[in-house]
């Protein structure tokens, strides 16, 4: 008896350090690899004082494959020198410019920005790209602090301007200051099979202007004046017009830090969830082309406290598995996590989800879902830093239980999470083509350098990447919504890639589906809402679908 007894315990040992070996060999680390890797991106705000908001704000990053090799790109936005607003000693960071960096599919990248003609040197914030003319090629429109900048794909790896010819330049000023935008998000909005965006703009900016409450700091967003973003709906001759007050949209005193453009209330048409800065945040629900804004009917207003913080950007993801999309809105006091109810309503689960504590303080910025180790639930990251004086902080990394509970576990997985900095935009990437997501961050610190964080690990789970075609490609499987089921799990997520601060991650939806190897069912509900349905789709692959044809590879 006693020989049987010592026989259970020690298999039982056995067992307990095979689990402890197994969960280490499964162990996920992110590793900055952005200089081996050709990714020597350095953020300049045009001096180095930080003094003032335009130089806090930061720059953003889109990824997209520019040339269509099946590799995915990364553009960084970037400040530079200002007359009049940067200190003089910055005039050795006059002309600094955008970066592209094209992916040279062996693990490196070569920086082309001015190759390709896209090294702007404006003061930069954020980029969307969009196949505009349905030619194949995802064109750039560049959002800045002055004029915007519309970028067409040749084709051949250049662009050139055109946003003359389309009208997209913006006005010079806004509220009596120049006009500063922060980003866009792209939608037929009257369904007439043409392209329209909105424009998302911030503040004000008053670069004489110094606080009477804290003369000896930066001025606080709210001492300023706001800025309307503008919605602009494409016409039969490809020019643009301004729509945005007969569509009740106009709010000339708003402060927008991020536009999310999905359908929220399951109706078949596509809302617009405004991040304000210090201000309510906005949703305006499409009553069949008609917006009225319900942010506080909603819940989604203001936090669980009650409290009006500077919010950012809403990311959009289905955090507890009941096929509903939640919010999650990044912002300078702990963010706001909102449960979606499924009747048109949300409710603040930021401290019951396990966010809040974590989050205090730390000021997040670029914020992401994505499933980091592929087991089927969706994570979250974050990229903090303070605001209204140079502080750095902890990024995070907060591992979802499958449930919608939260645990901060990033200084477990990198060592880029045991370092402070005071990151900004943020994008999520499969830039190797390895079947786990990775990290692009920026930094506003004075060391300014870029993070690519490699994924290490999160590929020995099982994974399907999906890239939406609609009926005139990429542009148009943007909001489509898919469902998969894969051993009874469902998930749900959509085709939405601005839901960063400034940022926008690749086109391509990634499913972690643990050990599962057969994904049973993806179902996808397109625009106009019609539905398709593929079976059986083997794990661990890219695969393309177009509306209408089916999986084409």
């Amino acid at each position: 008896m006693r020989l049987k007894i010592k026989g259970i315990i020690c298999i039982t040992l056995l067992m307990s350090v095979s689990t402890i070996l197994m969960a280490q060999n499964n162990k996920v680390v992110f590793t900055n690899v952005a200089k081996e890797v050709g990714v020597n991106f350095n953020y300049t705000f045009g001096d180095n004082s930080y003094e003032n908001i335009l130089e806090s704000s930061g720059s953003g990053i889109t990824v997209f494959d520019y040339n269509n090799d099946g590799l995915m790109d990364i553009y960084m936005m970037n400040g530079t020198y200002l007359e009049g607003i940067s200190k003089p000693e910055g005039k050795k960071f006059e002309g600094t410019s955008n970066k592209l960096y094209k992916n040279n599919g062996d693990g490196t990248f070569t920086e082309v920005a001015q190759k390709a003609g896209v090294d702007n040197k404006n003061w930069s914030m954020a980029a969307g790209a969009i196949d505009l003319d349905n030619d194949g090629f995802q064109d750039l429109y560049l959002l800045n602090y002055g004029p915007n900048i519309f970028y067409h794909n040749n084709g051949d790896g250049t662009f050139s301007d055109i946003t003359a010819s389309l009208g997209l330049q913006g006005p010079d000023d806004l509220n009596g200051f120049t006009k500063w935008s922060i980003g866009t998000s792209f939608w037929d909005y009257n369904k007439d099979g043409r392209m329209d965006l909105m424009v998302g703009n911030f503040l004000a900016f008053d670069p004489e202007y110094i606080s009477t409450q804290t003369p000896g700091m930066m001025p606080h967003p709210s001492e300023y004046k706001g800025q309307a973003s503008m919605l602009y709906e494409q016409q039969a001759n490809g020019k643009f017009k301004d729509v945005t007050e007969e569509n009740g949209l106009l709010f000339p005193d708003s402060k927008c830090m991020g536009l999310t453009v999905y359908d929220y209330d399951n109706d078949n048409d596509l809302d617009i969830f405004q991040a304000n800065d210090h201000q309510m945040n906005f949703l305006f629900k499409n009553n069949d082309g008609v917006f009225k804004e319900v942010g506080i009917g909603t819940g989604i207003a203001t936090n669980s406290k009650g409290h009006i913080t500077g919010s950012m950007h809403a990311t959009i993801g289905d955090v507890d598995g009941d096929g509903l999309i939640d919010i999650l809105v990044s912002d300078l006091k702990y963010g706001a996590l909102y449960k979606n109810l499924g009747n048109g309503v949300f409710k603040d689960i930021t401290e019951s989800s396990g966010i809040a504590t974590p989050m205090a303080g730390k000021g997040s910025w670029g914020t992401a879902f994505l499933d980091f180790d592929n087991d089927g639930d969706i994570d979250i990251i974050s990229a903090n830093g303070t605001a209204e004086e140079l502080i750095l902080q902890y990024p995070l990394l907060l591992e979802n239980d499958g449930k919608g509970n939260f645990k901060d576990i990033g200084q477990n997985h990198g060592s880029y999470f045991s370092t402070k900095r005071s990151g900004r935009g943020l994008a999520i990437s499969d830039y190797d083509n390895d079947g786990d997501l990775d990290v692009i961050i920026s930094h506003v610190d004075l060391k300014a350098d870029a993070a690519l964080l490699r994924n290490d690990g999160g590929n020995k789970n099982n994974w399907l990447a999906i890239t939406l075609l609609g009926e005139n490609g990429l542009s148009s499987g943007i909001a489509a919504k898919v469902s998969i089921v894969s051993g009874g799990k469902k998930q749900v997520s959509v085709n939405q890639w601005t839901t960063g601060y400034l940022s926008n991650s690749e086109p391509r939806l990634h499913f972690g589906l643990g050990n599962k190897k057969i994904v049973n069912k993806i179902e996808i509900v397109w625009l106009d809402g019609k539905k398709e349905m593929f079976e059986n789709v083997n794990a661990n692959q890219f695969i393309t679908i177009k509306k209408g044809t089916g999986i084409i590879k």
